[in-house]
């Protein structure tokens, strides 16, 4: 088990937002924390990642307790995190993003990243080498973002919402990379509210509603229930 998230519980101010979150990712695999918008995703992802810290509750990853620590701590420990939002540097070419955050693995036992490497991954950034990260299309800087977190040869690879507001071309593309990055051993817990993209990607599921988890189970058992699509990720 590469993730263990035990009962957190997690506020902002006085506003409690996760109740008694609980799940877990083992190492190769690809989980998807579904849920509407507003339904505590983004707030489970920051609160793994220590950048919103939950009042109680447990965040294991490797075996180690890492609720409380800061998250350049969690990062060096080898966990990485795509935000929703990118923050890519936009007066940096492409290549200067990716360098930029190249660093050494720890815990990485397969091949380190390097800028060939994430080309290969995704061929379109390679023509865009020398482009400032500021001229690059919503769904360029989202591949950007991911692949410049995979420079850091994580253990586990967050994505937060990876896929919102990105072209259809570029949805389709993401799922293939993620597919591939699994065949390549990667382990990468992501959230989403695209149901048809999850179904694709992901092997597990947690449905996740106003801050509690409401349903866990494979991929093909979420397909066929109905009951939970309809009453947790139907807009």
């Amino acid at each position: 088990m590469i993730l263990e998230v035990d009962t957190i519980n997690t506020f902002y101010g006085t506003s409690h937002i996760l109740f008694d979150v609980s799940l877990s990712v083992d190492g190769g695999e690809i989980l998807c924390l579904l849920g509407r918008n507003g339904a505590g995703k983004t707030t489970t992802m920051r609160s793994i990642m220590g950048l919103t810290r939950p009042r109680s509750g447990s965040i294991r990853f490797r075996g180690q307790e890492v609720r409380g620590k800061p998250p350049y701590g969690i990062a060096r420990m080898g966990m990485g995190y795509v935000p929703d939002n990118r923050l890519i540097f936009p007066d940096l070419t492409v290549r200067e993003n990716l360098e930029l955050a190249r660093k050494a693995p720890k815990g990485f036992t397969g091949e380190p990243w390097t800028v060939e490497k994430v080309y290969e991954l995704f061929p379109l950034l390679r023509r865009l080498d020398s482009h400032l990260g500021g001229f690059l299309s919503g769904g360029e800087q989202q591949m950007l973002t991911v692949c410049r977190t995979l420079m850091g040869n994580p253990s586990l690879l967050l994505l937060d919402e990876p896929v919102e507001g990105v072209a259809p071309l570029v949805v389709q593309e993401l799922g293939r990379q993620i597919l591939k990055l699994r065949s390549m051993g990667e382990t990468i817990l992501f959230s989403e509210q695209n149901v048809s993209f999850a179904l694709q990607t992901a092997e597990r599921a947690y449905v996740i509603d106003r801050g509690r988890i409401r349903y866990q189970g494979t991929m093909k058992e979420l397909r066929h229930n109905e009951e939970i699509k309809q009453k947790y990720l139907m807009i």
